[in-house]
């Protein structure tokens, strides 16, 4: 038998079977889950990605992923950021784990264990864009949304960093001086943890030479070094930040001659700081 027969012949078998189940009105994605006892029903696990608002044709979201998906036309499309934070806020009042109608996947049986998951698993997009929206008016609540995002994925690359950003602004706009220490202490600290979740190790090392990663956090780390007149620290993390663009470069590579001049200016004022002691 040639293959197109055999195409054929398939063809028209899964058709007759389908007549025969009474599937003459096959809606995919819908009629054969619903007809089909063997089918099991899909994870909850939610596409997080941006679909098309228009695509969805949905007339009135009705639940938190439709109200994400709506939040998301408003951010993007039509730069409407208060209908969005509205919306991004609904969603996650019905994706929460305060009122139990979330739940936080850990394992890997829970994720594969085929069974509908009651609750849902948590969102985690839906709390990264609300809490980009919220950094400037309520840095408080943008830190909380990023650390439910931690609760969700603790190992999720750029979170603590974005954490450490939101105190950095904090500190740059505190009305009172006596707190702009204790927020740099945080924001170092997260900044600190994000380099931890990407270690250099010796292995890497010794196969690549490269002896740093995550550029954009060392000169970020620097920079707080330098508002706290910490020399000896900012140099130490202008050296890490030359050593990774060396391998990865830089998003702004004109940092990168920056770096160098302010090291020389660093290493000065350690200089002169330690004149100084000595005279004393």
């Amino acid at each position: 038998m040639s293959r197109r027969i055999l195409i054929v012949t398939l063809a028209v078998s899964l058709c007759t079977a389908s007549v025969a189940h009474g599937q003459t009105g096959y809606v995919p994605g819908v009629t054969f889950q619903k007809d089909n006892p063997n089918y099991t029903p899909r994870n909850p696990f939610y596409f997080e990605g941006r679909v098309d608002w228009n695509l969805l044709k949905i007339d009135q979201p009705a639940n938190a992923w439709e109200f994400e998906q709506r939040g998301m036309h408003k951010q993007d499309d039509l730069e409407d950021n208060a209908g969005a934070i509205t919306d991004y806020r609904q969603a996650i009042s019905t994706n929460n784990l305060d009122n139990g109608t979330c739940q936080l996947v850990t394992t890997a049986a829970q994720a594969n264990s085929g069974a509908q998951l009651t609750p849902p698993p948590c969102m985690f997009t839906v709390r990264l864009r609300l809490a980009g929206l919220l950094v400037d008016s309520e840095p408080d609540q943008a830190i909380g949304l990023y650390n439910q995002v931690l609760a969700i994925d603790p190992l999720r690359l750029g979170v603590h960093a974005s954490i450490a950003e939101v105190y950095v602004h904090m500190a740059e706009t505190a009305l009172n001086a006596g707190d702009i220490p204790d927020l740099f202490a945080h924001a170092i600290a997260e900044f600190k943890a994000e380099i931890a979740l990407s270690p250099v190790t010796a292995l890497q090392v010794q196969l690549t030479g490269d002896e740093a990663n995550n550029a954009h956090v060392h000169w970020a780390l620097a920079d707080i070094y330098e508002k706290l007149s910490q020399p000896a620290d900012e140099m130490k993390e202008l050296d890490l930040y030359l050593k990774a663009t060396k391998y990865h470069s830089d998003t702004y590579p004109w940092r990168i001659k920056l770096a160098q001049k302010k090291m020389e200016k660093a290493q000065a004022a350690e200089e002169a700081a330690k004149a100084i002691q000595e005279n004393n």
